[in-house]
């Protein structure tokens, strides 16, 4: 590992006084300090913010406020969050083991980095992770990788197939939560979507924060009408990264319509997709299986597989239609 100051910041005003370049934040480390021993990242100056405050969850108006430096454990187990909130605690729980849970805080799951294999070993070339270098993984080991809004397509130096590793970032997207930010030029909120971004021609830029950037809180809104679950599929029982994950929230009126609908999908792309495609088909339709194949259907027809993970397209489609008829009443 590479030598590296290390400060402790006061609060979170103090915390961007002290960031420079080559400079990092530090929360629970469960990401960053794995990526610190592979060489992937390679800071100058950690400033923890592990005690900045913001470890509280508390009322926001109608919805919930989380401070970014609670713990996903503690999150998990909120009684307000299980019992307004049951999506978001389940994909908590759905997101590592109780020992990292512990650790890992709410800020940094935001912020963790693919585990495409390619960006995690440095004697390969990575777009990633150093930009123009290419992306292996297009002709490589891509079964566990990205089917939609990738940069395949795009010229070597660009190319990117990584996706977006959190559980928790997925349910948050389907509840349209709020992400607070401070940094050197002030304090701004963002949505989620819109927090991570696709690699675009820029696949090393995994959300749109600028350099300095902390984030300090998640806004929950009040939860949507409905009933909701977070289902996730993958290759072993426990500790394991989505092959396809789906944060569902489905409202059905007296006549078995559906009068609202969220879906978000994890591990088909660079971020936490949210199904904006099915929703629309889905909204006034009869809540029937036949609705739902059509609308999984509408959402992954611009799904672009590579040559090994097209079972990834049958797979979100099954699983959209399963969970919203396990959400039916």
């Amino acid at each position: 590992m590479k030598p590296f100051e290390y400060t402790r910041a006061r609060d979170a005003g103090d915390a961007v006084a002290r960031f420079r370049a080559g400079a990092m934040y530090l929360g629970g480390g469960t990401n960053l300090v794995d990526l610190m021993r592979l060489g992937v990242a390679e800071p100058d100056h950690l400033v923890d913010v592990s005690r900045v405050g913001g470890d509280r969850i508390e009322p926001g108006g109608d919805g919930l406020l989380i401070g970014a430096g609670v713990r996903n454990s503690d999150l998990a187990a909120h009684p307000v969050v299980r019992e307004r909130y049951p999506m978001l605690a389940r994909a908590v729980l759905a997101g590592a083991s109780g020992q990292v849970r512990n650790m890992a805080t709410i800020g940094g799951n935001l912020l963790q980095r693919t585990r495409c294999p390619y960006f995690q070993d440095v004697s390969k070339p990575c777009n990633k992770r150093q930009p123009g270098s290419g992306c292996p993984a297009v002709a490589g080991d891509h079964r566990n990788l990205a089917i939609l809004g990738h940069s395949a397509g795009l010229e070597a130096a660009a190319q990117c197939v990584a996706t977006h590793p959190s559980d928790m970032a997925v349910a948050l997207a389907a509840l349209d939560a709020q992400v607070h930010v401070t940094g050197p030029d002030g304090s701004r909120v963002v949505p989620m979507p819109g927090l991570h971004r696709l690699p675009g021609d820029e696949p090393d830029r995994d959300t749109v924060l600028r350099p300095g950037d902390l984030i300090t809180a998640v806004e929950l809104p009040p939860p949507p009408p409905g009933r909701s679950t977070y289902r996730k599929v993958r290759e072993r029982a426990s500790f394991a990264f989505a092959l396809v994950s789906l944060a569902a929230v489905l409202d059905v009126g007296r006549d078995g319509t559906v009068r609202g609908c969220r879906l978000a999908l994890g591990g088909v792309a660079h971020t936490p997709w949210r199904a904006a495609r099915a929703e629309r088909a889905l909204t006034g339709a009869p809540a029937t299986a036949e609705e739902f194949t059509r609308a999984a259907g509408a959402e992954l027809a611009e799904a672009q597989p590579l040559p090994r993970n097209g079972y990834k397209v049958t797979l979100a489609r099954n699983l959209i239609v399963a969970t919203l008829q396990e959400l039916l009443p």
